[in-house]
């Protein structure tokens, strides 16, 4: 009961805080595949004080949906995946947060509710369903399905690789039309990414299999960042399979500083993202 009250008063307060109308969509109709608990909103960690809510446990995955004024809508999407170690989800520092910034660029943004606590393979399952269920539904949202990204930060941006890595892997069976539909995300933009250099001696990790079609990656790093080498080693394997990347390494700057203000990486970043989503995505109509 406390988590359901915890629930409401965080809607609440996302409400205040990004008025323009949103909705839920539930990604799964029926039953999770590989989940043994019943769907119920997403538990809210009350532990910690630091201005970040953070949501312990996803049963039932969903999107939420945040659209930007039609004046500057732009007709792309961009799907986003907060981090948190597979274990939790840092839900308005890396996600509600971003897809307002996303808004203000034009973009059309969705906040990905994947699976936590330890659900790693059905968090990549949350993905792919996320991304044709918002190419199916494009015309409800008028954007273009052939301009649908992926957005990460550190769990969230290992999530977004194995997504622009593994379209080709079919990690559950279909249930509607949606997933007649392409999960190769557009492109993909990972932010202070991790887990991508568990291969041996630190290599890429296995799982990301670098094939032609892997789309247009930027990513942002810090040399001090405790995960740093995961965005050395990702786009030197994209730069050696000769696959589009843009890196950028800052000094100093940590982990997990989302876009909050008073830290130069989370200064910096956005800056640097605009510009190549002009080129790369909006330079491509």
């Amino acid at each position: 009961m406390k988590d359901i009250f915890a629930f409401f008063f965080l809607f609440l307060l996302s409400v205040n805080a990004y008025p323009q109308k949103r909705e839920i969509m539930y990604l799964w109709p029926v039953k999770v595949p590989g989940e043994l608990k019943e769907k119920q909103p997403p538990s809210v960690d009350t532990k910690n004080n630091d201005n970040i809510i953070r949501f312990s446990e996803v049963t039932n995955p969903a999107v939420e949906v945040f659209l930007p004024d039609p004046a500057i809508k732009n007709g792309s999407a961009v799907i986003v995946c907060p981090g948190g170690g597979y274990q939790i989800l840092a839900y308005d520092l890396e996600g509600t947060e971003i897809a307002a910034w996303l808004n203000k660029l034009g973009y059309t943004a969705f906040v990905l509710q994947y699976r936590i606590p330890g659900k790693k393979e059905g968090a990549l399952q949350d993905a792919q369903r996320a991304i044709r269920i918002v190419r199916n539904n494009s015309q409800k949202w008028n954007i273009n399905p052939e301009k649908t990204g992926i957005m990460g930060f550190s769990a969230g941006g290992s999530l977004s690789a194995r997504a622009s890595t593994n379209f080709n892997k079919k990690t559950y069976a279909p249930i509607d039309k949606s997933d007649s539909l392409s999960c190769r995300p557009s492109f993909a933009m990972l932010i202070y990414p991790a887990y991508l250099d568990q291969g041996p001696n630190l290599t890429l990790t296995p799982e990301l299999e670098l094939s032609k079609d892997v789309p247009p990656v930027f990513i942002f790093q810090t040399a001090d960042d405790p995960y740093g080498n995961s965005a050395l080693v990702m786009a030197g394997a994209l730069r050696n399979a000769k696959l589009p990347v843009e890196l950028h390494l800052l000094p100093s700057g940590g982990h997990g500083y989302g876009l909050r203000p008073g830290k130069i990486a989370a200064e910096t970043w956005p800056l640097l993202a605009e510009k190549w989503l002009t080129n790369n995505v909006e330079g491509h109509r």
